[in-house]
């Protein structure tokens, strides 16, 4: 499944290449996703724009812009403003107050188990699994690849702190929000494996299977201990070693295992550097015994019974 390094390696792959270009076609191979793709897609998307791309937890939410009397050709999005030759208006994701550039909606996208989003382009014939494309002016297409079909594309026409599979989320692992202090207050009372806890999008959004194994290696924690038996010391290197893997597997282009390539198409490195992930039965790198599976959470599990404690 393409976790939180995925989805931001795949979030800037394609943003400079959609971000502020016009949509003129839909494309729709397959609708029958995990939710359905909406049926007036189309109609919502064709002559408008794209925003600035955002990633939330696993979810990249792409803001479809319309200009009342049209948008210059030139209008593209520089962070939290739009410029454009007829001047800039601040906060393109809300409407502007001066009948130029306002948001219609929002596109959730989703990459469920083995979804991807890349660039292609005009002439470039579709493989099988490719389910949606948006063709955007100058002959690019944001083409949506889902084999197994457990991911989806919806469309918000609220603000996202409206729909629940948002709202309800915790903080980003990377931002000052996450920290040794909150996995220790959350985590008081709790009998329940530290490796489930650590992968509870209440928690912290984006930690998934792999980053959590490596993450509780680098931290010297065994997934089995109770969450509520670990110290507030120990909770910050916990947290600290969450942001590094995080930080370099992002450097790194994500993880791929299986299906996952980023927005332009290439693999991502960040296997090369797993310690314990997918490596039961063998030497563990720091101190040469054998790495032991277990199953937390019905999930899978590998760990140091020396390194980690």
């Amino acid at each position: 499944m393409p976790e939180l390094p995925e989805v931001e390696t795949t979030r800037r792959g394609i943003a400079p290449h959609v971000q502020g270009r016009e949509i003129r076609e839909v494309l729709v191979r397959q609708s029958r996703l995990r939710v359905p793709v909406p049926e007036d897609l189309a109609d919502r998307l064709i002559g408008a724009r794209l925003g600035e791309i955002r990633r939330r937890a696993k979810y990249l939410l792409l803001p479809v812009l319309s200009g009342e009397g049209g948008e210059s050709a030139e209008s593209v999005e520089i962070g939290e403003t739009v410029a454009s030759t007829e001047g800039t208006c601040t906060g393109a994701s809300r409407a502007d107050d001066g009948g130029g550039v306002r948001e219609k909606g929002t596109l959730l996208w989703h990459l469920g188990m083995s979804g991807s989003l890349r660039i292609a382009r005009l002439g470039e014939l579709p493989r099988k699994h490719d389910h949606v494309d948006l063709v955007l002016e100058d002959g690019v297409i944001l083409r949506y690849h889902d084999p197994r079909r457990f991911g989806f594309v919806d469309w918000l026409r609220d603000d996202e702190a409206h729909d629940t599979r948002l709202s309800r989320l915790g903080p980003e692992p990377l931002s000052q929000a996450f920290d040794g202090a909150r996995l220790y207050a959350l985590s008081r009372g709790r009998q329940a494996a530290v490796k489930p806890f650590l992968m509870d999008n209440a928690v912290v959004v984006g930690v998934g299977n792999i980053y959590a194994s490596e993450a509780l290696f680098l931290a010297g924690i065994d997934p089995r201990r109770a969450a509520g038996r670990i110290g507030r010391e120990r909770y910050d290197r916990l947290a600290a070693a969450a942001k590094e893997v995080l930080a370099a597997a992002i450097t790194q282009g994500g993880t791929t295992l299986r299906d996952f390539v980023s927005g332009t198409g290439e693999p991502g490195y960040f296997a090369q550097r797993l310690n314990v992930y997918g490596r039961a039965g063998a030497p563990c790198r720091r101190c040469g015994g054998e790495l032991k599976h277990v199953t937390l959470g019905q999930r899978a599990s590998v760990f140091c019974p020396r390194c980690q404690r």
